[in-house]
């Protein structure tokens, strides 16, 4: 049961992490609107998460060298990044900027909106285990 637990957790986790990568890409692009020959990026959210949770079985870890026998033994995974592709702009500008303020904003807002909505589904789920674990 711990481990259906700690899947459903992991999901989550990736899930937030790859809206948070794409929060920051989304960011830059704004940020970048009025620099000359930007290219805006993105990536598919949902094929890098179906990617993400592929490969999160058959990432190899990393060990730490222990130095001496009082150290802790530790492992860490590698953090999932997502493939950023380059936007094909709507309308090309003069200076070669790629950036289209409209679609960024709506997508920036989109991802703010899931992001929110995950971040309640988990809550949500955190709270029914601890209800479930009082009983």
């Amino acid at each position: 049961m711990i481990d259906r637990i700690g899947d459903d957790f992991a999901f989550h986790k990736t899930a937030l992490s790859l809206r948070q990568q794409r929060q920051e890409v989304l960011a830059a692009n704004i940020a970048n609107v009025d620099t000359p020959n930007y290219k805006a990026r993105d990536f598919d959210f949902s094929q890098a998460l179906n990617k993400a949770m592929g490969d999160s079985l058959n990432l190899p870890a990393t060990q730490l060298s222990l130095t001496s026998a009082q150290h802790i033994p530790a492992a860490a995974r590698e953090a999932h990044a997502a493939d950023l592709l380059y936007r094909q702009p709507f309308q090309p500008s003069l200076d070669g900027n790629t950036v289209d303020m409209d679609a960024e904003r709506m997508a920036f807002a989109d991802n703010t909106l899931h992001y929110q909505s995950s971040l309640n589904v988990l809550s949500q789920r955190i709270k029914t285990l601890m209800a479930a674990l009082q009983q």
